[in-house]
């Protein structure tokens, strides 16, 4: 029920991918097996139809092909007795003919992958378009950009933005790109599909495959995957990757959220149930979990490659709880990111004052540079090095720097110029206008 996944709880990635639409997923392999079969004469219409009328999970009881499935292994095997009762004698040799368990469960978890991945993307969709805006609108907002925790150089709140940006981006393109090839799985016992290939020839076996593809609305597999599992792989690592990007995001707003820091907020924090002050970045909580979460599932389904044979003990059968948790994790990440990017208020007067906390010393890169003409590269930086470090404890960099006998005949505006941390933003505001430049590509 998602008690200890909040990150997916009563989400649409949840209802997807639960039990009810499994099964729902594996009856839809079985009667596109049977329509295909019937548009090549395999199979009579009347049974493809006797087959779509059954194919109803709510017609079947789930604790019981639950249980039934220890027995075989999987939950095929029971299914296939209790559809071919459904839909009566006269269509029962018609159903599941020529296929093995792992084509269906296969086809089902391809198809239950397609599905969820629909919303997933929807809510990154969201997710993007609020943060271009964020990125555009603070493109020239000044901050201190920060490096292993420590004030850096100055950088923009909007070029933080573009950089969350572009990578939720990234997993939409990659999610796309996976989506798109999630393939069917027809190969019979041992990948062959001899049943098909005896009953007919190997080209009606084989356009078989295609119409099946075609009726699941599925890509055509060049092979039967059973032991060259690319696609899940494939999958995993697009799943790992989202949730990466969108922690990324999460991470940089935990730590600007911070009380000391106060930079960003988000618009409906949670609350605590001993503190009544508390207002936490939940979202962002949740987002790093998840996070931390699926490249551990990645691993197990990455580990399934390693398969041995034409059809593998264990290996297989490892892969259906990680790839059902990576799929429902992600799209619960991507909805709180969606909600999280939607509500999110900089907070550009803290980013200011923080900017201020290190004085002049955010801008002893430039100093350096600047002071290079009149005193040497090498001396310039020993000279705003040493003065840095005393800077940090009494008294202002440019303070230590003017004092010094070779640089006293440099008049104050020059020295008040380079103390601007808005006048070294780099190419922070054209990054930003670059990122959105980019045109965004379509997925279906």
């Amino acid at each position: 029920m998602g008690l200890l996944a909040p990150v997916r709880a009563a989400s649409a990635a949840e209802r997807a991918t639960g039990d009810l639409a499994f099964l729902q997923a594996m009856l839809d392999a079985e009667a596109a097996l049977t329509r295909a079969r019937a548009r090549l004469g395999l199979a009579p219409a009347s049974a493809a139809a006797a087959v779509d009328a059954a194919a109803d999970a709510s017609r079947y009881d789930l604790r019981d092909l639950a249980a039934r499935a220890r027995s075989g292994g999987n939950p095929v095997i029971p299914l296939v007795g209790v559809l071919r009762a459904a839909v009566g004698p006269s269509a029962a040799a018609y159903v599941h003919r020529g296929a093995t368990s792992q084509d269906i469960l296969d086809t089902a978890a391809m198809l239950v992958a397609r599905r969820t991945l629909g919303h997933t993307l929807t809510d990154l969709d969201r997710t993007a378009g609020r943060l271009a805006a964020l990125a555009g609108t603070h493109r020239d907002t000044p901050m201190a950009g920060r490096t292993l925790t420590q004030h850096a150089v100055p950088t923009t709140f909007g070029l933080k933005a573009a950089v969350w940006y572009r990578l939720v981006r990234d997993a939409v393109d990659r999610l796309t790109a996976v989506r798109a090839g999630l393939p069917a799985q027809l190969g019979g016992a041992a990948g062959t599909l001899a049943v098909i290939a005896e009953e007919t020839t190997p080209v009606t076996a084989l356009a078989l495959l295609a119409g099946y593809a075609e009726e699941t609305g599925l890509a055509e597999p060049v092979l039967p995957w059973h032991t060259a599992r690319t696609p899940v792989a494939d999958l995993a690592g697009a799943l790992a990757f989202t949730t990466g990007a969108l922690g990324k995001l999460a991470a940089d707003v935990l730590a600007m959220a911070r009380t000391e820091t106060g930079e960003v907020s988000e618009a409906a924090g949670g609350g605590s149930s001993a503190m009544p002050h508390k207002d936490n970045p939940v979202s962002a909580t949740l987002i790093a979990a998840a996070a931390r979460q699926v490249p551990a599932l990645a691993s197990v389904l990455f580990g399934s490659l390693a398969a041995e044979d034409e059809r593998p003990a264990g290996a297989w059968h490892a892969e259906w709880q990680p790839l059902r948790e990576a799929l429902r994790i992600t799209g619960g990440a991507a909805r709180c990111a969606a909600d999280l990017a939607a509500g999110l208020r900089p907070h550009p007067a803290r980013m200011r004052a923080n900017l201020a906390r290190t004085g002049d010393l955010i801008v002893s890169e430039r100093l350096a540079l600047a002071l290079a003409p009149h005193l040497g590269s090498s001396r310039a930086r020993s000279l705003v090095t040493w003065a840095s470090a005393r800077a940090r404890h009494d008294t202002s960099l440019i303070g230590r720097l003017r004092d010094l006998p070779e640089l006293a005949d440099l008049p104050e505006p020059y020295w008040r110029d380079l103390a601007d941390p808005t006048r070294y933003l780099g190419c922070a505001p054209q990054l930003v206008d670059r990122a959105l430049s980019d045109p965004v590509r379509e997925h279906p």
